[in-house]
């Protein structure tokens, strides 16, 4: 009798998280899943991300800013799957604290651990963005991961569907403030089919590895199909760049978490992010069935 490969899922009730959840649970795996809330995924998310509860063989509580809840949770673990990030503001912590030191905790014990494979999903362009705060963290624990002596692999999706999704959500309001001119092009992802990269990544011989979805839009592409999904005539103002800037620097005087993870999302918008297509989902799809669970 063979026995099931363990893999230990980080950020698991998060949007890559739920798929990468089901796409290992789909190859075998036996999955052991780190969350700080495990009712979160008893439900699907808010972007359909399936419930994935009730398929999970090994639930942890715990936080990456906690060092001890974390205690133990390599063990007998075959393969690391990191989709831990920081993606909302925390008044408490910053990108620094969870994106590097709360990931590099998982890597000291996968490390001691000697597991097989250490898989960490990280940012597409990072090199045209080198000075933002999320992009620093997140390639200060490649940088570690690199030199840990662990085969690994690093994912670098340039933007899943639930990003989409808040264009989505714009939409549904009836307006939508674009930053720039829409023109930079970008084929996100969705995460079932990011997930499937994922997984197949544990048995791959690649390091680096791009990815992006099989449809190319530009940024104010993407705002025309959330209206039209939405039902809605297009209605879009645009913000020249130097005032969004202007505006993180306000931010900044008054929340820096809130500033610096702004600007990721005013930095993105000002080139392409067309990455290797995979997957078969198609994002005009994506918002028909956000539309549809909405009525």
């Amino acid at each position: 009798m063979t026995v099931a490969k363990k893999v230990l899922i980080t950020g698991a009730s998060g949007y890559l998280g739920r798929y990468a959840v089901q796409a290992f649970k789909d190859k075998g795996y036996y999955v052991r899943a780190l969350v700080r809330n495990p009712d979160k995924i008893k439900t699907p998310g808010l972007h359909g991300e399936p419930a994935v509860f009730d398929i999970i063989d090994e639930i942890v509580i715990g936080d990456v800013t906690s060092p001890e809840t974390l205690t133990g949770l390599c063990k007998g673990i075959d393969i690391v799957f990191c989709a831990l990030g920081l993606t909302s503001p925390d008044a408490r912590h910053t990108s620094y604290d969870v994106d590097y030191l709360g990931n590099k905790r998982i890597l000291d014990q996968a490390i001691a651990e000697h597991v097989s494979r250490f898989i960490y999903v990280s940012v597409f362009n990072q090199d045209k963005m080198p000075g933002i705060p999320t992009i620093k963290s997140h390639e200060l624990f490649v940088a570690d991961l690199k030199t840990s002596g662990l085969s690994w692999a690093v994912i670098r999706p340039n933007g899943y569907f639930s990003d989409m999704g808040r264009f989505f959500s714009m939409a549904e309001s009836g307006h939508i403030f674009m930053i720039g001119d829409g023109d930079k092009k970008i084929n996100p992802v969705h995460g079932a089919d990011l997930a499937r990269v994922c997984v197949d990544a544990v048995d791959g011989d690649k390091r680096e590895i791009p990815v992006g979805g099989p449809d190319i839009f530009t940024f104010k592409e993407t705002m025309d199909l959330a209206f039209h999904a939405c039902g809605k005539t297009p209605w879009i103002t645009e913000l020249p760049m130097w005032l969004a800037e202007g505006g993180l620097m306000i931010t900044g005087l008054f929340n820096r978490n809130l500033a610096d993870l702004l600007s990721f999302a005013v930095e993105a918008l000002k080139f392409d992010h067309v990455a290797p297509a995979y997957g078969t989902r198609h994002l005009k799809d994506f918002f028909a069935e956000l539309a549809a669970a909405k009525h």
